[in-house]
Parts: structure tokens; sequence; C-alpha cells
């Protein structure tokens, strides 16, 4: 039975992609910081799911922890086949406004972990010329918005190039590359997304899906809906300076002005009265 190794697995896509590899007969080792979280993950999959899980409570931006991962990945005898590196969290606040240590933490699990875990399973899974690794990037990562888009930008860089060193390997490296997704995400770093369209989300269970056939079939990157490959394909061909002015960090200020002022035109059109009002008042 095939195994695969979940990071950030007790919410949003992390947890999505436990329960769908669970549901494909997969054995699960699932990593994340909160212990009990995990351990109530992984009885839950239980229940339901005929197949083995393995729990790792561990702080990817801890070096030292972090290794605990990383040699779990290069066991000879319980094998892992998929990993998938999803966690990363964001931050509440601009660059400036944020301390650098927290700046510091956030890079270590987004891009220092990536690194890490990818090396650690590339070289065992490539002794045994099978394996797969998912990365989950982020459109952000053809964007402006800070630190968080810059490190998405290297986690894309850096898979596609993993992926070209594993040609021939039989091992293949795919980043998934989502958009907005319905996920715990934007909530965690109190960011209100009121102002964002409804057709602009994505469900989650949709983009694990995608990104798990994508890598299926080998493909270097995923990036589930027409509308969001359209949009990324403009951000890679759009000049830098109109990107720079559609997705600069101010751009969640701006989104949420432009949420107020339609909340304040659409009750400037409605008949108010209140129940105490009387007729004609």
């Amino acid at each position: 039975m095939a195994r695969a190794l979940v990071t950030g697995s007790t919410s949003g896509l992390g947890l999505e992609f436990a329960w769908q590899l669970a549901g494909t007969g997969h054995d699960l080792v699932l990593v994340s910081r909160d212990e009990d979280r995990l351990r109530a993950v992984s009885e839950q999959i239980r229940d339901v799911h005929d197949v083995d899980v393995e729990v790792l409570a561990v702080d990817l931006s801890d070096r030292e922890l972090l290794e605990k991962v990383a040699v779990r990945l290069t066991d000879p005898v319980d094998r892992v086949d998929l990993l998938v590196n999803n966690a990363g969290y964001g931050l509440r606040g601009g660059f400036l406004e944020v301390g650098i240590e927290d700046h510091e933490m956030q890079m270590d699990t987004l891009m220092k972990a990536v690194l890490v875990l990818s090396h650690a399973a590339a070289r065992t899974m490539v002794q045994r010329r099978r394996g797969a690794i998912l990365n989950v990037s982020s459109l952000a990562g053809y964007t402006t918005a800070g630190p968080y888009a810059a490190s998405k930008s290297w986690v894309t860089v850096f898979t596609e190039a993993l992926a070209m060193e594993l040609k021939g390997t039989g091992v293949t490296a795919t980043a998934l590359l989502p958009g907005f997704v319905q996920t715990e995400f934007h909530e965690r770093a109190a960011m209100t997304m009121d102002g964002l369209p409804r057709i602009t989300w994505l469900k989650a269970p949709f983009v694990v899906e995608q990104a798990l056939k994508d890598t299926a079939k080998g493909n270097v990157l995923s990036i589930p809906s027409v509308k969001y490959r359209t949009a990324g394909e403009f951000s890679r061909i759009a000049p830098r300076s109109m990107v720079r002015a559609l997705t600069s960090p101010n751009w969640y200020h701006r989104m949420q002005q432009r949420a107020v002022l339609r909340s304040r035109r659409r009750a400037s059109r409605r008949n108010l009265r209140a129940p105490w009002q009387r007729e004609g008042e």
C-alpha cells in the first residue's frame, strides 16, 4: 500500500489532502504543530478508512525538529511514496508592521522546510526509482504582494528546477498554484476577504483532487480552473510595472475600501424604516 507524508495536515488544504489520500487507500504520515488536533484528525480518519496513520507533532520552523521529518522520509522499510509539502501560514500585518523574528519563522516554514524535506525525499525516492513530491505554492508567487508572495515564487521556481533534475529517474515534482481557496488560511491571518467576488473562490476538495491528478500525471505545474490558469499566464507575461501596480502589498487595503464603498452604495439604495417609525416619517 502506498504511503503519503503531508505537512500542515490538520487544517485547510493539508486536511483535505489527508482525507482524499486516505480515501484512495494511502497510509499516512501526518505532520503538524498542534499535537491534540493532529491526534484527533488521525483518529477520525482511522474510523472511516482502513489505513495506517502515523503522527509527527513538529514545528517545521525548528531545524532540529524538521530533521525528524526528514529522517522519516528516508526510512527504507516503511517508505514514503508521496511527499506533500503543504505547511504554511500568513502573518497579520505588512512587512514593517511585523517583527523580523516572525518573518524568519515564516520563511523557515515556507521555504527551508520545503528545501530540506524535498532533498531528503528526492534522494531516497531516486534510489527506488519511484515517488512523487507535491509542493503547495500559490499564484501569489506571480505577484508583488510581500514576503509571502516572494516565498511562493521561490517554491514554484524550486519545484520546476527539481522536476527537471529528476527527469528520467521515475520521480516527479509538482507545484500546486491555487488562487483563493475557502480554508482557514485568511481567517488565521486576520484577513477579511469580503471585497472579493464569489466567483474568485475555489473549494478545497476540487483543488486537492486536481492537484493529485496532475501529480499522478507527472505535470510540473498544477493550476486548478481555467480562470486561474488564465490569470497565471497574464501575470507571467504582463509588464512588471503593471503587476506591481495591481498586486503591491497594499492591495488588501484597497480591496477592503472597495468593499466598504459597495456596502454604502447598496445601503443608500434601500428604503429602510425602523420598526418604531410611523408611516410617512
